[in-house]
C-alpha cells in the first residue's frame, strides 16, 4: 500500500538510521510505497525538493525551525505553521498519489489539518505513534501554566491535542504506562484504538562470528579509550543523548557531583542541547579524572564510542507527571549494557529494566540514591544484565515489532498494494 510518514525530522543521515528511520525503511522492505514528508530548515532549501532512499521516497519541505535549539516565540511559531506548509507541498508534489495510511508522531500535535486533507482526499487510514505528550509536558516543567496568560497558549495546543487523538484510528504508545495515561486523561478514547507500538530500532547483522566480534570490539574498546582518554581497567558509565530541561540538568550535575571522586569507575556524558552549556560550564570548574564530558557527536562515531563502555544511564527530570521513555535507552541495549534509570515516578522505563533484570531506577530527586545504584551495578553482573538487556531489545524492540503493530490492522488488496511509485521530482515547478 502507498505510505505517507508525516515528520519534523530531516531524515538527513538515513543510512545511520533512527527511530522513525528504521520504521519507514522496515515498512519498504516489506513491499509497502513508503513516502516521507519531512522538514528542511537550512536558509538556503528549495521551497519543496525530492530524493529516492532505500526505495523511500523522501519530500524535503523549507520550514522554519521547529527542532533547532531556539527562543519559544519562533519556535511555536514555526509549529504552528507546518500545517499549511504541509498541506501546500503535498498538494503540489503528491497530487496523483493516493495514499491508504497516513503515519505520524508526536511532537507536534500540530499535524491535525495536515492528517485530515490525506484522510478526506484518499479515505486514507491514520496512524499516530505517540512519542511525546504536549502541552502536558511544557505544564510539567514550569514552561506553560493552565492558567493566566501562558493558559491561553496551553489550551490552544491542548485542543490540537485532543483533534489529533480523536482523528487517528490507531494510537501506538511507548509503553503500558503511556498507554494509561492517554486512556485516564482522554476518556473519550476508546481502549481499543490504543496499543503498544514502542521505539524501536532495525536489526543490524554483523557477519562476523563470536570469536571474531571479541577481537573487533577489543581492537574498538582499546582505540576509543586512547582516543577520548577514557580509563581503560574502570567500567565506564555513560550518558548519551538530548541535554535539556526534560534531562532534569540540576540534578544530573549533582550526580557528577556526587561521583567526581570515585576511583572505581568512570562518568562520561556525551551530547547537546539547550542545557549543555551548563554541564560543560561544571565541567570545566570541577576538572576531575573520573567524569569526561562530550559534545556530541556524529552516530555512527557515538554508536563506537557506546559500545565501548559498560553501563548506559538514563535521566529524567522528577516533575514529569507523563510517562516518557527515551530511545536512547535502546543503543544501550543494542551495545548490551546494563542500564542506570533517574526519572521521575510515572515513567515505567525503570521498572521495566528491574523487572527484566537489565537495570536499576531510582526517582532523580535525591543524588545520593543515584550513588547507592552505582554501588548495586558495580556489586553485579554487568556482563549478563547487559545480555539480558540485549534480548529484551531483539524480543520486544525491533523495527519489525512497531510495523507489525501497525500493519495488522490495515487489510488491502493486491490491486491497491502494487499502486504505482510515485518518483516525479516537483523541485523545479
Amino acid at each position: 500500500m502507498n505510505i505517507l510518514f508525516l515528520t519534523i525530522g530531516s531524515f538527513e543521515n538515513f543510512e545511520a538510521g533512527s527511530v522513525h528511520i528504521d520504521v519507514v525503511k522496515t515498512l519498504a522492505s516489506k513491499g509497502h510505497q513508503v513516502y516521507v514528508a519531512c522538514t528542511n530548515i537550512a536558509p538556503e532549501a528549495e521551497k519543496v525538493s525530492f530524493e529516492q532512499k532505500n526505495g523511500v521516497t523522501l519530500l524535503r519541505i523549507k520550514t522554519g525551525a521547529v527542532k533547532k535549539n531556539t527562543n519559544l516565540l519562533k519556535k511555536g511559531l514555526a509549529t504552528i505553521m507546518l500545517e499549511s506548509t504541509f498541506i501546500k507541498a503535498i498538494k503540489k508534489c503528491f497530487s496523483d498519489v493516493k495514499f491508504n495510511l497516513v503515519l505520524y508522531h508526536t511532537p507536534p500535535v500540530t499535524f491535525e489539518k495536515v492528517v485530515r486533507f490525506i484522510k478526506e482526499r484518499d479515505g486514507a487510514a491514520s496512524y499516530l505513534l505517540l512519542k511525546d505528550i504536549f502541552p502536558q509536558n511544557a505544564v510539567d516543567l514550569g514552561m506553560m501554566s493552565k492558567k493566566g496568560l501562558k493558559g491561553i497558549v496551553y489550551h490552544y495546543f491542548r485542543r490540537k491535542e485532543k483533534n489529533l487523538y480523536a482523528l487517528s484510528d490507531y494510537i501506538g504508545c511507548m509503553s503500558p504506562a503511556n498507554v494509561q495515561y492517554l486512556l485516564e486523561h482522554n476518556p473519550y478514547i476508546s481502549p481499543e484504538r490504543v496499543e503498544v507500538a514502542p521505539n524501536s530500532v532495525e536489526f543490524k547483522v554483523s557477519g562476523l562470528d563470536a570469536s571474531q566480534k571479541k577481537n573487533k570490539y577489543g581492537i574498538e574498546r582499546n582505540y576509543i579509550h586512547t582516543k577520548y582518554n577514557l580509563p581503560k581497567d574502570k567500567p565506564i558509565f555513560i550518558y548519551g543523548g538530548n541535554l535539556g530541561k526534560p534531562q532534569g540538568i540540576d540534578y544530573l550535575i549533582s550526580c557528577l557531583d556526587a561521583v567526581k571522586d570515585r576511583e572505581d569507575c568512570c562518568f562520561l556524558v556525551v551530547g547537546n542541547g539547550s542545557e549543555f552549556s551548563k554541564v560543560d560550564r561544571w565541567y570545566k570548574d570541577n576538572r576531575c579524572e573520573t567524569i569526561r564530558v562530550l559534545c556530541s557527536l556524529p552516530k555512527d562515531d557515538y554508536d563506537m564510542l557506546a559500545r565501548s563502555c559498560d553501563v548506559g544511564l538514563i535521566f529524567l527530570d522528577h516533575r514529569f507527571t507523563i510517562p516518557n521513555y527515551p530511545s536512547r535507552l535502546l543503543s544501550y541495549l543494542q551495545a548490551k549494557m546494563p542500564v542506570l534509570c533517574a526519572t521521575d515516578s510515572n515513567t515505567d522505563i525503570g521498572r521495566i529494566a528491574e523487572e527484566n533484570g537489565y537495570g536499576f531506577w531510582c526517582e532523580s530527586v535525591r543524588p545520593e540514591d543515584f550513588v547507592d545504584l552505582v554501588d548495586r551495578m558495580l556489586k553485579s553482573d554487568m556482563k549478563a544484565m547487559g545480555i539480558r538487556g540485549y534480548d529484551f531489545l531483539c524480543k520486544h524492540y525491533l523495527a519489525e515489532h512497531t510495523c507489525n503493530a501497525i500493519l495488522k490492522h490495515f487489510k488491502i488488496s493486491n490491486e491497491q498494494n502494487n499502486d504505482k511509485l510515485y518518483s516525479r521530482s516537483c523541485a523545479s515547478e
